[in-house]
């Protein structure tokens, strides 16, 4: 089992920036592969970026690759989401989510298996 904590999130002007953090528990989570998605109202969850369980592979949605960058610290069971640049349309409710899994990068929501409540980003215009 993985238990999953997101925070960072909060109300932003359009170019300006935010770091998500999720904090993890659970003894397989060192052996997870990570990601974050996000959900506007009335949409689909929506994948955003993915880390491998060791950290040395990332993989972006076209829609932020460029601005989002995801890490790890599998010492302190972190995962983050740094935001550059953000744009009105990046506002949505932000989910940090983990599997264990041999294939990389998970990118449909239901190939996860552990999930957060969330933590809610608003980037004003």
């Amino acid at each position: 089992q993985v238990q999953l904590v997101e925070s960072g999130g909060g109300l932003v002007q359009a170019g300006g920036s935010l770091r998500l953090s999720c904090a993890a528990s659970g003894r397989t989570f060192r052996r997870c592969h990570m990601g974050w998605f996000r959900q506007a109202p009335g949409k689909e969850r929506e994948f955003v970026a993915a880390i491998s369980w060791r950290g040395g592979t990332t993989y972006y949605a076209d829609s932020v690759k460029g601005r989002f960058t995801i890490s790890r610290d599998n010492a302190k069971n972190t995962v983050n989401l740094k935001m550059n640049i953000l744009k009105p349309e990046d506002t949505a409710r932000y989910y940090c989510a983990a599997r264990v899994s041999d294939s990389f990068p998970l990118v449909q929501r239901a190939e996860y298996d552990y999930w957060g409540q969330g933590t809610q980003v608003t980037v004003s215009s």
